[in-house]
């Protein structure tokens, strides 16, 4: 599965790849297939950990973890993807990230005393890592060098700020954490800027494209986890466990069907802006569907049996509807389709709101009742683009 980079193999070492706008089309390698993998342990941790702990602080946390550990992957990927090769090098700064995101793995279920602690300093050496990364571009390849510049400064102040936080009171999170993720977002924006200056552009390789859907595949693998940690923990003689089962994981496959449907296979629009946007909308979409795995772990647990859907769970679905239906808006589509994707979009946001109606209003229905109600209405919803995209007459083969 794996092409190399070059038709020339470079040294063995093989220092980073030299910068270069226009991507050669290649297939994703077994090297970051193996360091996504590493990435599966850590949102399942930090996904478990929401499931038991559904509280407004619990997502808070879950929300800032996931949006660090999605910066580390987004980093690495496009590291790997913009300046990796088939040497040494790349092997092993790869293998160092897999270890670090694996040691944060291991500090998420630690005691609460110290928890927050080993999870910072954790984060910490992933940030500096991440920072070396970018800033040995510019040593190797010294043209490329002002377009890391914002890049290094920024992380080493994200990287400042944390460790500041270990010094503090936890009342200034409220304003450090919001500083880190900040500035560890920003660069991508400066960098844009000065590429236009030097009158180039950067869009969304075919490959990235791929690694981001892959990446969506990993955490809708926690939601089918969430269904069976939850199940699991009922009588399974009894029916309705097994109904339940059932209803779930259609509840999944429709959301599975209505995301890959619409978005998987479509290259981003040209444009630098786009790419980094479409990036960043990635992070509530799979946010969302972290938080519907940790709702389906907690619905399931046997003190709860009986009790509606939470009120997190219909908003982390209107959320995730909403995110497909911004990001078809950056998305190419074949011309034959492009006059219903309008329709298709605000059908997404018109399910969207009837989710957040129910979370708002707090309709208490039983278990089996909500998941038949909640699957009508995604079944509506897919019989609806169906009905869009068929009307086309458009011949599959």
């Amino acid at each position: 599965m794996s092409t190399p980079f070059h038709k020339n193999p470079p040294a063995w070492w093989g220092p980073p790849k030299k910068f270069d706008p226009n991507f050669e089309e290649r297939r994703i390698s077994w090297l970051e297939l193996f360091y996504d993998l590493v990435y599966v342990i850590a949102i399942s941790r930090i996904t478990h950990h929401l499931g038991m702990h559904i509280t407004i602080n619990g997502f808070l946390e879950y929300a800032c973890l996931f949006i660090m550990i999605f910066w580390g992957w987004l980093n690495g990927s496009l590291y790997h993807d913009i300046h990796g090769n088939i040497g040494l090098r790349t092997r092993l700064t790869t293998l160092w990230q897999m270890m670090i995101i694996a040691a944060l793995s291991v500090t998420i279920e630690q005691a609460p005393g110290k928890r927050l602690e080993y999870i910072t300093i954790v984060l910490m050496i992933m940030q500096f890592y991440i920072t070396y990364l970018w800033w040995s571009v510019g040593f190797y390849d010294k043209a490329h060098r002002r377009y890391n510049i914002p890049y290094t400064v920024l992380y080493l102040l994200s990287l400042g700020l944390m460790g500041l936080s270990l010094y503090v009171s936890q009342e200034w999170l409220v304003l450090i954490v919001p500083l880190v993720i900040l500035f560890n977002y920003t660069p991508p924006f400066i960098s844009q800027q000065l590429l236009r200056w030097s009158s180039m552009d950067l869009s969304l390789s075919a490959s990235m494209s791929e690694r981001l859907g892959l990446f969506t595949i990993i955490v809708f693998g926690e939601v089918v986890l969430g269904v069976v940690n939850g199940i699991s923990t009922r009588d399974i003689r009894l029916f309705s466990t097994w109904l339940n089962f059932g209803l779930v994981l259609s509840v999944v496959f429709a959301l599975w069907w209505i995301f890959f449907t619409l978005v998987s296979n479509r290259n981003a629009k040209k444009s630098f802006t786009v790419a980094t946007l479409l990036e960043l909308l990635f992070i509530p979409t799979l946010v969302a569907l972290g938080v519907i795995a940790a709702c389906l772990t907690w619905l399931f647990d046997p003190a709860r049996q009986g009790h509606s859907l939470p009120s997190l769970f219909g908003y982390a679905l209107a959320s995730f509807l909403i995110c497909i239906s911004l990001m078809m808006g950056m998305l190419e589509y074949p011309d034959t389709v492009k006059h219903i994707m309008k329709r298709v979009r605000i059908s997404l946001f018109v399910t969207a709101i009837v989710f957040f109606t129910w979370a708002i209003t707090g309709i208490t229905i039983g278990t089996t009742y909500g998941l038949l109600v909640l699957i009508g209405i995604l079944v509506v919803e897919m019989i609806y683009l169906n009905s869009l995209y068929y009307s086309l007459g458009i011949d599959d083969n």
